[in-house]
């Protein structure tokens, strides 16, 4: 594979998860917990979507209804924005205790690897990847490209999520909440009506 057909792949795979909902899910989880182990879970997220992306993500996509992925997508982000919202309001939360902050790494790594793995499913990069891989017909440089232009993403999204660390927890909550909740919305419109969204 050529040097600008990586840079492509790169180039596509980095501007389409820039918007996506697995950016905002890695800075939200970035704010609330170790960068490093937050980071190491979304990218151990990112490569096995990815791996699943170039070898079987063409066949899935054709099996399993569009709706039906994102509806449990829509599903999944209802129950996460539900628990933000309780979380929020928990009378005996310290507002200056983080919980999630302060777990140890390998929960951090656990967290943050299941959000983004559930996140992705369906996502438009996956597609995306998948697609490449079948147009190049060279899995493996479509896969090291986008993996590296999914690692970057989530690198700017710890240093935003560094930069919105010191946010009240509640607060960071709420507005998880909020996102959450608009991203099950999107997710839930794109099951009713097939049309593709952004996120």
């Amino acid at each position: 594979m050529s040097l600008a057909a990586l840079a492509t792949v790169f180039g596509v795979v980095f501007i389409g998860e820039l918007p996506d909902k697995t950016m905002f899910a890695s800075l939200l989880l970035a704010a609330r917990g170790r960068s490093v182990s937050v980071w190491l879970g979304v990218a151990m997220a990112f490569v096995v979507h990815v791996a699943i992306a170039v070898t079987v993500g063409g066949v899935l996509f054709t099996l399993l209804p569009h709706r039906l992925v994102q509806a449990v997508v829509a599903l999944m982000f209802l129950v996460g924005a539900v628990m933000s919202f309780r979380a929020a309001g928990d009378e005996e939360e310290d507002s200056t205790d983080t919980g999630f902050r302060s777990a140890g790494g390998a929960r951090t790594v656990g967290t943050a690897f299941l959000i983004i793995f559930i996140a992705e499913w369906g996502d438009l990069t996956q597609i995306l990847t998948a697609n490449l891989a079948a147009r190049y017909a060279d899995p493996l440089g479509v896969g090291v490209a986008a993996v590296a232009a999914l690692w970057a993403v989530g690198g700017v999204a710890m240093v935003g999520g560094r930069l919105i660390r010191h946010l009240p927890v509640a607060l960071v909550r709420r507005v998880t909440g909020v996102v959450l909740l608009v991203m099950a919305a999107l997710a839930a419109f794109d099951a009713l009506t097939g049309a593709a969204t952004l996120v």
